[in-house]
């Protein structure tokens, strides 16, 4: 008999057992689950007619899901203005993220402004100055690609040591979601590329004017002009009408609201591409131009916002994994601290820049374990320790920390932030 054939009868006789002591429980004893009241007895629920089509125009979740929302850290965003709210990945499966709770980070503040407001200017060294309405930009030919969106500073506050105690905090500046719209190649074909031309300059319509200079290679190969996510137009937090996608590459390139495209020979060297957004080393020079986000992944549950309820037997540990230079291909997950690894499962094959869901299957004991996952992609890259960036970067970063994560679980379930050396 095969160890996985083991396995699953060992899973069924808990789950079996499990469930005749829950109905001895309910049932004054009775041995199996047929006496069970939530099954046997009519429930309040279903005792009447429910909430009809008419009640709900648009869907909301239900309240028992009322706590599976956005948060924020008050002492990381006192300005409520200039802000950054967490994705609350440890309460979330599968990959996609719904809009109404995936993250949001803007400068200074989300705007209100109608499609008819709406216009999309490219000009610079090109051969063709053009400005586009939004109906200008249904009018193109449609592409639907999925990608994840991360924050250059997602886990940035974990580089001198654990500090935020919830997969939320630590990785939450994060969320993956179904782009439709139009290539940003189309647009900038329409207007004709001077050969002088090298680099797009973006920008918002918001006042914050948050700028970037994106290579002209980049701008031609995946960038995607975006109008819909998930299906649906743009929430106003994440840029409606119309925001730039700018695929594996940091959350702060994505401009929302976006007003206009230059073609420039240069890059612009703006405030966000300088003092803001490089990477300072322990010798006080920064990096610049780190837009790609490396390979990351951490488990989501069990974690501090996800503690194991169940005790002993059957636990299924789950996470996510993404990377900016191709597709997740394994994940490997420790329940010692990264003494030993184990494989996990894809949820499905890994998709070029966009989040992977893992699962490990285990019969947990009940002893201690320090949780890791370790992801590597189509590059061949394998996500680093803590130390390992340390020894290359030093303590002055804030962005780019795409470190192996550790969760220390506790003999009652529940989950702490810790760090392993």
């Amino acid at each position: 008999m095969s160890d996985t054939h083991l396995k699953n009868a060992s899973r069924r006789q808990f789950l079996s057992g499990a469930a005749a002591v829950g109905a001895g429980t309910l049932a004054g004893g009775a041995a199996h689950a047929a006496g069970d009241p939530l099954i046997m007895e009519t429930q309040d629920f279903a005792a009447g007619l429910g909430v009809g089509v008419d009640e709900t125009p648009y869907g909301l979740p239900i309240q028992f899901e009322g706590d599976v929302v956005r948060r924020n850290v008050e002492w990381l965003t006192a300005d409520t203005i200039s802000s950054i709210n967490f994705t609350p990945i440890h309460a979330l499966d599968g990959t996609i993220t719904p809009q109404g709770c995936a993250f949001e980070r803007h400068h200074s503040g989300a705007i209100e402004m109608s499609k008819d407001e709406y216009r999309l200017m490219i000009h610079g060294l090109v051969d063709e100055p053009l400005i586009f309405t939004y109906e200008d930009l249904e009018r193109f030919p449609r592409v639907t690609r999925t990608f994840f969106l991360e924050c250059a500073a997602n886990t940035g506050m974990e580089w001198a040591g654990a500090q935020l105690n919830g997969a939320q905090f630590t990785h939450g500046m994060i969320h993956n979601m179904e782009y439709t719209g139009v290539t940003l190649r189309t647009l900038l074909e329409e207007s004709g590329i001077k050969p002088e031309g090298k680099w797009v300059y973006v920008e918002g319509h918001d006042a914050s004017s948050n700028g970037r200079s994106i290579p002209l290679e980049k701008a031609l190969d995946d960038c995607m002009i975006a109008f819909k996510a998930n299906g649906e137009a743009l929430r106003m937090e994440h840029g409606y009408p119309v925001r730039l996608v700018v695929p594996g590459w940091e959350g702060n390139m994505w401009v929302k609201w976006l007003r206009r495209i230059e073609v420039v020979e240069n890059a612009v060297e703006s405030r966000e591409e300088t003092s803001k957004y490089t990477d300072v080393l322990e010798n006080g020079i920064a990096r610049k131009w780190t837009w790609v986000m490396d390979a990351k992944s951490v488990i989501t549950s069990p974690s501090p916002q996800s503690p194991i309820k169940h005790g002993k037997g059957p636990l299924v540990i789950t996470g996510l994994a993404w990377s900016g230079r191709g597709a997740i291909t394994r994940v490997d997950v420790s329940i010692d601290g990264g003494m030993s690894w184990q494989e996990a499962r894809l949820a499905a094959p890994g998709q070029d820049m966009a989040l992977s869901r893992f699962y490990l299957d285990i019969d947990w004991d009940g002893s201690e374990m320090l949780l890791q996952s370790r992801a590597m992609d189509s590059e061949g890259y394998v996500q680093p320790t803590k130390t390992e960036l340390r020894e290359v970067r030093g303590l002055n970063s804030i962005y780019h920390n795409n470190c192996i994560q550790t969760w220390h679980v506790k003999t009652n379930g529940e989950a702490e932030n810790v760090e392993v050396s």
